[in-house]
């Protein structure tokens, strides 16, 4: 630990060495090789390889990569999470990819859809948030991250017509909303092949998020904001949980002040180990443990992305 806390946890200058104090301190091998490509030049070859460990006979993945699901069986949820390392690493192309879309072609719902739990979950533990039913509905939320992020990458599926469709009647139906659901209609938006219907759609959301105040636009009076039903007492969501990126269509939701006061307190959440909390609720100590390095990961690229200085 020496050396890991003499500088205020604000500091830009020590923020990555306390995170990756706090990785190599706590993260699965998968984080570590993460986190040493985005900010050691570490190589891209081993975060695949790290992940591979993951991937299942069927084409999905499991083995609770997404640390709420446990168990070995493949779940829609960790496909996505497979599918965004890979856009993550450049690497989202190819027969390993079309493995994965065959996989979502199977667990998919009568309209093409991808429900967030499969039931071959029951047999295995999951947190309790989670609900679990032999005939699971269509979800944006499952369906908009991984629809956009193949459309992204130029991926094309026979798979891909249906749930496109889904994802585009989801996004038009949406009236009252959370937070989460919010973030999967963008993630969709950012890589829907139709721009002009993205904008226009993105332009709708912005005006509900912000009218059903569904965000924090000043982090020292968080207390003021309503947290969504369901969620965890302060589980609330800031301007760069929607715009993770700039480039993102949510980032013309909020204005610059918006934008940087939302990132100054995102800095400042960065805890005395190194690593950044989680909001949700914590079911499980082992999937807290395996949680908090993605988060982790994510809170520095997004920092990154967004041009504040980590090194």
């Amino acid at each position: 630990m020496a050396g890991t806390g003499a500088t205020p946890a604000s500091s830009p200058a020590s923020s990555l060495a306390r995170a990756e104090h706090f990785i190599w301190l706590t993260a699965r091998v998968l984080e570590q090789r993460r986190f040493a490509y985005h900010f050691l030049d570490g190589a891209s070859d081993a975060v695949e390889t790290a992940l591979a460990a993951y991937l299942n006979e069927d084409g999905g993945y499991g083995h609770a990569l997404e640390p709420d699901l446990r168990g070995p069986v493949s779940q829609p949820l960790h496909t996505a999470h497979a599918l965004r390392v890979l856009d993550s690493i450049d690497r989202c192309g190819g027969l390993r990819v079309e493995r994965m879309c065959r996989y979502l072609t199977q667990v998919s719902t009568p309209d093409g859809a991808l429900p967030a739990i499969h039931p071959s979950q029951r047999d295995y533990p999951a947190a309790p948030f989670i609900p679990i039913v032999d005939d699971p509905p269509s979800e944006l939320l499952a369906t908009g991250p991984v629809v956009g992020l193949l459309h992204r990458n130029q991926v094309w599926h026979a798979w891909l017509f249906r749930a496109t469709d889904f994802c585009w009647a989801a996004v038009d139906a949406l009236e009252e909303s959370h937070p989460y659901e919010i973030e999967a209609a963008v993630a969709f938006l950012d890589g829907a092949p139709d721009r002009s219907r993205a904008e226009a759609a993105a332009d709708r959301l912005g005006r509900l998020v912000r009218e059903q105040r569904l965000v924090v636009l000043d982090p020292e009076r968080v207390a003021e904001y309503p947290v969504a039903p369901g969620y965890a007492p302060g589980e609330h969501h800031f301007p760069y949980h929607y715009a993770r990126k700039p480039q993102s269509l949510a980032r013309r939701w909020f204005t610059d002040e918006e934008m940087a006061r939302s990132l100054d307190h995102l800095v400042a959440a960065q805890d005395e180990d190194g690593g950044w909390p989680l909001n949700w609720r914590q079911w499980a100590p082992g999937a807290a443990l395996e949680a908090r390095p993605i988060v982790t990961i994510e809170a520095l690229r997004t920092l990154r992305a967004h041009g504040r200085a980590i090194h």
